[in-house]
């Protein structure tokens, strides 16, 4: 469990920990790249009557105050995990699904590129970059086995 003084947060935007909040912080904190889907089904080990619109508005609400961020994982629902650990590119196998962070220090060079060509500022938190990791890439019969995977390159 991380550190972070939730109650504090909340409190200075002018906000208060309820125990929705708080169980929502929880599930996030824990599960790391969580859909709401999988926030509601963490939350309700505890609290059995909390619905998914809660989630999804606990969710908005954490959001706008800069606890949570969420990235596009795929074509499902967004992932959420805590905004201060969210400085990092997510590197998805299209295989096993695995996501890999990356440090967003690693696409410095790309993002200075489409500053300086396209006048373009990007946002790297909401971006996936798909590929295989390096256990998929290496499975017997791979044609492509020793090359590394996208995170080694």
């Amino acid at each position: 469990m991380v550190t972070t003084d939730w109650q504090s947060d909340l409190r200075k935007r002018g906000y208060r920990l309820t125990p929705q909040r708080q169980l929502v912080l929880e599930a996030v904190d824990t599960l790391e790249h969580a859909t709401p889907d999988d926030i509601l089904c963490e939350v309700r080990k505890t609290a059995s009557g909390v619905n998914i619109s809660t989630v999804y508005r606990t969710l908005e609400l954490l959001e706008e105050l800069g606890l949570v961020s969420h990235a596009h994982l795929g074509h499902g629902a967004p992932t959420y995990h805590l905004a201060d650990r969210h400085h990092h590119l997510h590197l998805v196998c299209r295989d096993c699904s695995c996501v890999i962070e990356a440090d967003v220090g690693i696409a410095a060079e790309f993002t200075e590129t489409l500053r300086q060509t396209f006048g373009f500022d990007t946002d790297m938190k909401h971006f996936a970059i798909f590929g295989r990791c390096g256990s998929c890439a290496a499975e017997p019969g791979d044609a492509t086995a020793g090359q590394g995977s996208p995170a080694e390159s």
